[in-house]
């Protein structure tokens, strides 16, 4: 059999979730000939190296330095042998015997890009980052500056799809991100530019721009221990904002210059919102 899929996950000092997921996988993938890899991005906690001795099957990478999410999702990738990617945040788990159904109706998508699913956190709420638009002037605003959840609306989070559907979105999750790895190489993978936050919009909306189409597959989901392994301070405040940046410099600069000093004032604006809150 043909290696169908290489699940590559990024450790960053989150050993007990990472352990958990791992469990998940094993218990769950089934029916699939696949290969775990995970690579360590220098984590403070060494940890994770029990989990080498506990998990034999699994690839462990330790990278010396820590480059940040792209780069060290792109390091794994090269040694992948899947047919298949799916990139997977280690505070994620698997709930059901799906990765089979994933890769049957990505197989018969003909210009497949990428796909996520529906995600919800530890008390069942539904993460909205599931399904997404690509940022724009009126729905990064939207998101940046106001609260409110317009239903059947094509905004930023696409409350227009329904949770437990299947439809063609701009943008899904890095949490959960399945792409083909020939597809994924040939548009150049996660752009290295990006240290955490905004690479995942950005890698969906290259698959776009190539002509690939980008799937949200509502009828399976995952457990997201969101943010549990994110600290809310001004180095996060710093990389998320800066991420949206690089963005809107990336795509907007050049050719859509309106666009793009509303986008830049209202990033600022944001930001230093965030940081009076922190104080």
């Amino acid at each position: 059999m043909n290696m169908k899929l290489s699940v590559i996950i990024v450790n960053y000092n989150v050993t007990q979730l990472l352990r958990r997921c791992l469990l998940s996988l094993q218990k769950y993938i089934r029916e699939v000939e696949y290969e775990i890899i995970v690579i360590d991005n220098a984590s403070t906690d060494p940890s994770w190296q029990e989990l080498i001795t506990e998990f034999p099957d699994i690839h462990f990478i330790s990278s010396e330095t820590n480059g940040g999410f792209s780069k060290a999702n792109n390091q794994a990738i090269q040694t992948a042998k899947g047919e298949y990617i799916l990139l997977l945040n280690p505070d994620t788990e698997f709930e059901g015997f799906y990765m089979k159904e994933l890769l049957d109706f990505a197989d018969a998508q003909p210009s497949f890009g990428c796909l996520g699913v529906r995600m919800h956190d530890a008390e069942g709420n539904f993460l909205p980052e599931s399904k997404r638009s690509v940022p724009d002037m009126f729905n990064s605003f939207e998101k940046l500056f106001t609260n409110f959840k317009k239903n059947n609306s094509k905004s930023y989070y696409r409350n227009d799809i329904e949770e437990n559907k299947v439809a063609e979105v701009d943008v899904v999750t890095g949490a959960f991100l399945l792409a083909k790895k020939a597809v994924y190489e040939e548009i150049g993978g996660l752009d290295e530019a990006y240290f955490m936050y905004g690479e995942d919009i950005d890698l969906c909306y290259t698959f776009l721009r190539n002509g690939y189409k980008n799937f949200y597959y509502g009828k399976v989901s995952i457990l997201h221990h969101k943010g549990e392994s994110t600290i809310k301070d001004e180095v996060y405040l710093n990389r998320f904002y800066g991420a949206m940046q690089i963005f809107i410099d990336k795509y907007y600069k050049e050719s859509k210059p309106v666009q793009y000093s509303f986008l830049k004032a209202g990033l600022k604006l944001r930001h230093q919102i965030e940081k009076i809150r922190l104080k």
